[in-house]
């Protein structure tokens, strides 16, 4: 990777740690969900900074040339952040159809009650 791609790329980790630290520091993202962010920014950052760590890595994988290596794995990362939220969102829904039929239930019993006075 050149020099160029290197500041880059620390620069986007940089800023992409940066921004998730300051929206779990204001309550705009919970801790939980910032773990996969973080891990991504990180691993970004470490891989700008170890040269050889990137070269490495990019002849296991197989890959040509080492700023590809960084930008599949960003989107590897990307793809499990991706996975991760399907799955809240998965259970968010379950949950949300559950109170919504909770909560029918109610008016209807409460309706019967009202009625019955």
């Amino acid at each position: 990777m050149n020099t160029v791609s290197r500041i880059i790329s620390i620069v986007i980790s940089l800023s992409l740690l940066f921004l998730i630290f300051n929206l779990v520091r204001k309550n705009k993202l919970k801790e939980k969900y910032a773990l996969l962010w973080l891990l991504t920014g990180s691993v970004i950052f470490i891989l700008a900074i170890f040269q050889n760590l990137l070269n490495w890595i990019t002849i296991a994988l197989g890959i040509k040339m080492p700023i590809n290596t960084v930008f599949f794995l960003g989107i590897f990362f990307i793809l499990l952040i991706n996975i991760h939220f399907s799955l809240v969102i998965s259970n968010l829904s379950e949950q949300n159809k559950k109170i919504a039929q909770k909560l029918a239930l109610l008016e209807a019993e409460l309706k019967n009650l009202l009625r019955h006075e």
